[in-house]
């Protein structure tokens, strides 16, 4: 039975998205052939199947979950969204090092919907990509957290702090060195502003960055090899994603220490 039931639902793509259907509740049939993109003819052997192992139940020609459907369900959403994640960029997971996130956080990776894999051109490899800049600039806020100094993206995000927009920005330790070392001044000017704030994380920041706005979800991660970053990113902006983005960025700040004054050298 346990293995009957998986492959029920699972070995037809047609079964797995009705039950996701029917989740949001009761549907007619001309509202399931219009959303799934299937005859009638087609989806309706389909049905009898879930109807014969009590998954589905039918009213004249309307279909709902039943009470086991429904417990069922509620389990497969995370699953098929996590393998729907991984299947849409699987090489850029899978060469990843997902150590940075906590327990939690991958569970709930699915959340994060659809996301597009930006990779830098080999002959723009310091420059931001123009969709990123765009999502940057018409941002009312952003929280930035960083493991490697970027000037790039520091520049812009200046730029867009001394403009008015809210700003948090969580630095690794070699980041903060780097930035009061050779950008004391930039740094002085940015602690200045009252839309600014900026934190210096205790340890070893796993995430290469992370970028969270009122628009997007960016996340870049270090290979497994750390001798190669490639600088690729991934680029989300379903809301489930910036709410998920957001979480993440207060939990590194758990581990984080606000900067206030900068010290004269």
């Amino acid at each position: 039975m346990k293995l009957e039931l998986i492959e029920l639902i699972f070995l037809s793509d047609k079964r797995k998205q009705l039950l996701l259907f029917l989740r949001s509740g009761t549907k007619n049939m001309d509202e399931i052939t219009e959303a799934l993109q299937v005859t009638s003819t087609s989806i309706l052997p389909q049905i009898k199947k879930l109807k014969d192992m009590s998954l589905v139940l039918q009213e004249d020609r309307s279909y709902t979950l039943s009470p086991i459907g429904k417990v069922l369900v509620e389990k497969m959403q995370p699953l098929v969204s996590t393998i729907e994640l991984f299947e849409d960029n699987f090489e850029y997971w899978s060469e990843k090092d997902l150590q940075a996130f906590t327990l939690s956080f991958k569970k709930r990776l699915g959340e994060l919907g659809k996301c597009k894999l930006i990779q830098p051109d080999l002959d723009r490899m310091f420059e931001l990509d123009p969709e990123v800049v765009e999502g940057l600039s018409s941002s009312a806020y952003i929280l930035e957290a960083i493991a490697y100094f970027y000037p790039p993206m520091i520049a812009l995000c200046q730029e867009l702090a001394k403009k008015g927009v809210e700003f948090s920005f969580l630095m690794s330790e070699s980041v903060y060195e780097r930035y009061y070392t050779d950008y004391i001044e930039d740094l002085r000017d940015m602690l200045a502003l009252k839309n600014v704030k900026f934190f210096r994380y205790s340890g070893e920041l796993k995430i290469a960055s992370l970028t969270v706005t009122d628009k997007f979800f960016m996340l870049s991660l270090f290979p497994k090899n750390q001798r190669h970053f490639d600088r690729e990113s991934l680029i989300c902006h379903e809301p489930a994603a910036l709410s998920l983005g957001t979480e993440l960025f207060n939990e590194l700040l758990l581990d984080s220490t606000q900067i206030t004054e900068v010290p004269h050298k």
